[in-house]
This record gives C-alpha cells, sequence and structure tokens, in this order.
C-alpha cells in the first residue's frame, strides 16, 4: 500500500515517536561493495557501489553528483516499485538494498548509482531475484564497522519508539502500530485470486539478527498477471 503523506507527517511528529539511544554504536560497512545487475522496469543494466560513510551522515544515493537521502521525505507515488526523488532526479526500486541495509544494521552509507540507459534523470536498483537476499550476502561478505564522525569519534545509534497506537488504511489494505518494548510483527495478505497468495500470515518477534538475514531477506517480490496489464 502507498501510505498518505498526511499520514506520514503525523507519524513524524514527537507527539508520537520519542528517540533514545540503543545502547549501540553507528555502524558503516568496513569496505566498499560493488554489484551489476538488470532492473525490473526498465531493463537498463545497473551498477551501484556502495562506500562506507562517517557517523551522523546516515545513507544516501549518488547519482549524477546528486545527493538523495534515503529518507520519507523524498518519497513519491510509483507503481509497483518505492522512488526518491530530488530536483527532478529519481532512483527507482530501492526497496529491496534499502530493507538489506537497515536489516543488517548499517546505518551510515553512500549508495553511488549508474546505469547503462539513456535516460539522465531516472536510475533503477538492480532487481536480482527480487529479494534483498543478495545485498545481505554482499554486506555480510565485507562486514560492518564502527562509523566515527569527522573528528574521529564514535556516535550513538538512536532509534524511534512509538509512544501512542497509530492506524492507517487505504482501500483494503490497514497496517496498525503500538507501543511495546520489543519489535514484533504480524503481516498479513490475501490474494484470492492467486491460490498460493491466498490469506497468508507471518508473525515474528526479531529476538535474534539471523531472523531478518534467513526468514525476511530471501522473500521475493510479486505481482499478479492483471496488475502487469495495467
Amino acid at each position: 500500500m502507498r501510505i498518505p503523506r498526511a499520514a506520514m507527517e503525523a507519524f513524524k511528529s514527537s507527539a508520537l515517536i520519542s528517540w533514545r539511544s540503543t545502547g549501540k554504536q553507528q555502524q558503516t560497512i568496513a569496505r566498499c561493495i560493488e554489484k551489476t545487475g538488470r532492473a525490473l522496469h526498465s531493463g537498463d543494466l545497473s551498477t551501484v557501489r556502495i562506500w562506507p560513510e562517517l557517523a551522523g551522515t546516515g545513507r544516501y544515493f549518488d547519482f549524477r553528483s546528486l545527493l538523495i537521502p534515503a529518507s520519507i521525505d523524498f518519497a513519491e507515488d510509483s507503481p509497483l516499485c518505492t522512488t526518491l526523488r530530488k530536483d527532478g532526479h529519481s532512483v527507482r526500486t530501492v526497496e529491496h538494498l534499502l530493507s538489506a541495509l537497515q536489516g543488517t544494521g548499517v546505518d551510515n552509507c553512500r549508495i553511488e548509482i549508474m546505469n547503462s540507459g539513456s535516460d539522465d534523470t531516472s536510475v533503477e536498483v538492480p532487481i536480482f531475484d527480487g529479494s534483498a537476499r543478495e545485498w545481505v550476502e554482499a554486506i555480510d561478505q565485507v562486514g560492518l564497522t564502527d562509523a566515527m564522525d569527522c573528528n574521529g569519534r564514535s556516535c550513538d545509534r538512536v532509534s524511534p519508539y512509538l509512544t501512542q497506537p497509530v492506524h492507517v488504511s487505504k482501500g483494503d489494505s490497514v497496517i496498525a502500530a503500538f507501543p511495546a518494548n520489543e519489535t514484533y510483527i504480524s503481516y498479513g495478505i490475501d490474494f484470492p485470486q492467486v491460490s498460493d497468495l491466498s490469506l497468508k500470515w507471518y508473525s515474528s518477534s526479531f529476538c535474534t539478527g539471523s531472523i531478518y538475514s534467513k526468514q525476511i531477506a530471501p522473500s521475493r517480490t510479486f505481482c499478479v498477471y492483471e496488475e502487469v496489464k495495467c
């Protein structure tokens, strides 16, 4: 589902979120990652290089020297993918890569991206097998290290904590979040036109780091034939 902009802004307000230290240090990758693959929607060959970054920098894309933060502030509505846009330039299908960075604990990195197509204003992240698995494997291969600021000091990692329940709905899609001491996710889908995707549920408490890499990252994106025709 696409969450309305008003709901995004409400969710980020100080009344709903408090930021607290996690007791851990911010992380970045230990060395550069480079991967090349075919883009799903454009068919272009895209190359992504992920570079270590300073603490407090966050995660951002570097496309033709334009820096696009990997932030909800730059998200735009787009069919069948997640797109970030700034100053007329866009990076599409970012969801699997950003999921892998978040799931493996990469707080800071520069994501340099280029493609083989003729479009100078838009680029797309490679799709690979339609999941975050290959990105997770690449991150695990180079490893993580403490991210230092420009003065050579490590920085605390902070995390948002929900202070009151939040409920957002659009069409027949619903998301509800509740304050809790640990992260617990329960997710359901129902595509009656596809027998294998009819009323499926998944729940996890994310109590160990391997939950994401083994159960979430390999989950592959999909669409139904009616969406392809549209």
